[in-house]
């Protein structure tokens, strides 16, 4: 699909870390954006007032039917950017039912919604489809960088509730014709994610270790290697294969580039000018973790003419300035 064709945009999840950055770039691009959340209207941590006022949020819960047909009827989007679910893997294991809710089960309905307007020839949009590297599950070191061929091995309940969604897209792109693409999103990062999430705890820690707040810095398993993407990049990427990519396809969002926790610990402290001894904390560790998950953009490129623009240095200045400001 061109660029032109393509002008309203309905992005679930939108108030999220990834949601709201997507929103921005869409709006910045000339789409006309709407972002549902459920939580509310976010704040300012991410999106400058002005890009703000650029959307139009809808506080909803898209798990009600009522609810969801009435969001699709008022946007009437030329694409769905569907983002919303649990996005952090411990929480998704903590509340099973709740995960498949929220990670498939509002997926399944937003396609089935999809599929009767196609039918009756109402609405046929691009769904975009956002997915995780967390479904290829363990894989040998040999394997790395994977490709979208790999066999998929969820470990987790996240990685499982993910990989449903993509089965029900590609069915019902396969069964009829809905214009679904489904992306495999590995790590991402920037200002304004959680301080959950690895990049952010790790920036945290070491600004207090520069502060006095702490002399030592916790980490969990040092080995585990993973590949970042800075989050603009990431939306960037969501936004070309709405506009160029090709529906039934599977895409890896990824850089291409794979680092150990134990490499990334090291640059954090370098970027926040400290030194300080790694202690090991078992409660940082998760028994489940796949230890290698580096990917292979080959298809996004070729598809899209994408490529990363941000580095993860950039990542980390970023983080640190926003902590400092």
């Amino acid at each position: 699909m061109n660029e032109t064709a393509v002008r309203r945009a309905l992005v679930t999840g939108a108030g999220g870390f990834a949601g709201q950055w997507l929103c921005r770039d869409l709006a910045r691009h000339g789409w006309h954006v709407t972002g549902s959340t459920r939580d509310g209207e976010p704040g300012n941590d991410i999106l400058a007032p002005e890009d703000h006022a650029m959307v139009t949020w809808r506080t909803e819960d898209l798990r009600d039917p009522s609810v969801r047909r009435a969001a699709l009827d008022a946007v009437q989007p030329d694409a769905i950017f569907h983002l919303a679910g649990i996005s952090f893997v411990p929480a998704a294991g903590t509340d099973p039912m709740q995960a498949f809710d929220v990670n498939t089960g509002v997926a399944v309905a937003l396609l089935a919604d999809v599929r009767a307007r196609r039918a009756a020839g109402t609405l046929d949009p691009v769904m975009l489809m956002v997915g995780s590297a967390e479904q290829y599950g363990r894989h040998d070191f040999a394997s790395m960088p994977m490709g979208e061929e790999v066999d998929c091995r969820p470990r987790t309940l996240y990685a499982a509730t993910k990989m449903a969604q993509e089965i029900f897209a590609l069915e019902a792109f396969r069964s009829d014709g809905v214009r679904v693409i489904c992306t495999r999103s590995f790590n991402h990062s920037g200002r304004g994610q959680a301080r959950s999430f690895l990049i952010p705890a790790l920036v945290d820690r070491a600004l207090a270790v520069r502060s006095g707040g702490l002399d030592t810095l916790p980490i969990g398993n040092t080995e585990t290697m993973r590949d970042f993407l800075h989050v603009e990049d990431v939306a960037r990427a969501y936004m070309l294969l709405a506009e160029q990519g090709m529906p039934g396809q599977v895409y890896n969002v990824c850089s291409g580039l794979g680092v150990t926790v134990g490499d990334l610990v090291f640059e954090v402290l370098e970027a926040v000018h400290v030194n300080a001894p790694l202690v090991v904390d078992p409660a940082l560790r998760r028994e489940v973790d796949v230890p290698f998950l580096v990917g292979r953009n080959d298809r996004l490129r070729a598809d899209t003419g994408w490529a990363p623009q941000r580095t993860r240095a950039d990542i980390i200045s970023d983080l640190i300035h926003a902590a400092s400001h």
